[in-house]
């Protein structure tokens, strides 16, 4: 049966009567590998749940309390972490007073959320200003948070995303299931070829978010980020409908801090900041698409903002790509070889899920 929360009882909270806060520790981001580590180091990150690495440092510094909600102060973008982390003095660690799980925890944290648009980088959710806090949450017979409710309801929704997921891969298996048997890259002969001669290259029509009204049912708002698949939000299509640009294509990052020479296949229309070049050529499809961007992306440690991507350098990128006998991109090999890493990766998938059920 499903559960509705609008057939609940709802009352007002004081973050600080649930939770104890404190703030992480002073480390350093810019002075830490984040690469070779063994811990999770979380940021004022909005997306992967505010992993920005894997990190050594002082286990002084070490945050072991767990489940706990941290929120950024500038960000205001709450996550739930189950695992010790390292973390710095921007980031409020919330550590519930009555030891609720995880998935109350998910659930508040959603709670949290609604709250994100009041804050920015000029009036920060830092310690002060979330212990005032006040959220709406289900309650009990007695008046309190009802913490079983949220737990039962986050599970429930869990377990659709689940099946929805393995229904997905159950019909990815089914189209990529006739790929056919190809050599490996290393017995395969490659040659090089000009990005602007492979694609017809547009800029993206945007002059900045700001501009757009966001909806959860519009269409993605590409921006130079390579998180989400390049999907900064979702804005509203109706009245920019000139700015839509058609999918079935690579994004290529020209311009952004940290993502600079990044590239994103884009299967549905979007809308693009000016900071992206966007490919077309008749041989795309999904398949090629993700195999050319992790080919074009080896490419991304010559630019910096000394060096830009701009539109003239992009056009004469070159690209390694595997070739037929006539010396030409070989699209059908490209296809193929995906196809078959794809159906490989969901078969497995599916087999640990039977296994483990």
């Amino acid at each position: 049966m499903e559960m509705d929360l609008r057939n609940i009882q709802w009352g007002e909270f004081v973050i600080q009567d649930l939770f104890d806060i404190k703030i992480g520790k002073n480390v350093d981001g810019n002075k830490v590998d984040k690469k070779s580590g063994q811990v999770a180091y979380i940021t004022r990150k909005e997306s992967e749940n505010g992993l920005d690495g894997f990190i050594n440092y002082d286990v002084d510094f070490l945050n072991s309390d767990r489940p706990v909600i941290t929120i950024g102060n500038e960000t205001a973008e709450p996550f739930v972490h189950v695992y010790p982390f390292f973390t710095g003095t921007k980031v409020n660690i919330l550590i519930s007073k009555q030891n609720v799980c995880k998935e109350a925890l998910l659930f508040i944290s959603q709670s949290l959320k609604l709250h994100k648009g009041k804050y920015s980088y000029s009036y920060t959710i830092n310690s002060t200003r979330l212990k005032r806090q006040i959220i709406q949450l289900p309650i009990n017979s007695k008046g309190n948070p009802d913490y079983d409710f949220m737990a039962l309801y986050i599970r429930q929704k869990e377990q659709e995303k689940i099946i929805k997921f393995q229904d997905y891969i159950a019909q990815r298996i089914k189209q990529v299931k006739d790929f056919k048997e190809v050599e490996t890259l290393n017995q395969k002969e490659w040659g090089e070829f000009e990005l602007g001669k492979l694609f017809k290259l547009f800029p993206g029509k945007s002059k900045g978010l700001n501009h757009l009204n966001k909806s959860n049912l519009g269409v993605n708002y590409l921006g130079a980020t390579n998180s989400n698949n390049g999907v900064l939000a979702y804005v509203e299509s109706e009245g920019n409908e000139k700015m839509i640009q058609k999918g079935n294509c690579i994004a290529f990052i020209r311009n952004g801090e940290g993502s600079m020479g990044f590239s994103i296949y884009k299967a549905d229309s979007f809308i693009a900041t000016s900071d992206i070049s966007v490919g077309y050529s008749k041989f795309l499809n999904r398949e090629i698409g993700l195999f050319i961007t992790t080919i074009a992306d080896k490419v991304r440690g010559k630019y910096n903002f000394g060096y830009k991507r701009s539109d003239t350098r992009l056009k004469k990128e070159k690209l390694q790509l595997p070739i037929d006998k006539d010396g030409q991109p070989d699209f059908e090999y490209m296809e193929n070889y995906i196809k078959r890493l794809e159906y490989e990766k969901l078969t497995k998938y599916l087999e640990r899920k039977t296994t483990n059920a």
